[in-house]
């Protein structure tokens, strides 16, 4: 496969799992905390990021720029991921109860604070409301985030050739 259609299949994965978040979100009743949403907007920027890469195709250095980029929103994702899934392994009682909305957290808290108290997860995020074959959704998000940084590290780095322009797909 050439360069250009593993960024699309990369974007196409990322606009999926969004998909199925908002499915989940509004078909399935699962209102997602604020680690969720994190993690959306990581995914969110992964796809961005394949589908610029995708459209942009560039043969010499950007490609080291678009690898490193899909690469660092993937982690993080998994990162912020990893540490729902911690948040939710944590034992009973352990978690502050569930705090203000984060729309309202985002209207009187500075961002880095913001950020700090999401991330240290509240009632809410530790809550296991959906599972798929025994992994909790965080868990899913975690694999899915490691994949797509191979993914675009695969793409980007070696993986795809680049086809020239107007040339036919094999």
């Amino acid at each position: 496969m050439d360069r250009r259609t593993l960024n699309i299949a990369g974007f196409a994965a990322c606009a999926a799992l969004l998909g199925y978040a908002l499915y989940a979100q509004f078909q399935l009743g699962l209102e997602p905390c604020p680690l969720c949403i994190f993690q959306r907007i990581g995914v969110a920027l992964a796809g961005v990021l394949f589908l610029l890469a995708a459209l942009h195709n560039p043969s010499g250095g950007g490609r080291y720029v678009y690898a490193g980029l899909v690469g660092v929103a993937a982690l993080a994702t998994a990162g912020v991921a990893a540490r729902h899934v911690y948040v939710q392994h944590l034992p009973p009682g352990s978690l502050p109860s569930c705090g203000a909305p984060l729309a309202i957290l985002l209207k009187f808290t500075p961002v880095f604070t913001l950020i700090k108290k999401v991330l240290t997860g509240s009632g809410e995020c530790g809550e296991v409301n959906w599972r798929f074959l025994g992994l909790a959704m965080p868990t899913w998000v975690l694999l899915c985030a490691l994949a797509l940084a191979a993914l675009g590290l695969y793409a980007n780095l070696g993986g795809g050739r680049l086809r020239p322009a107007g040339s036919a797909a094999r």
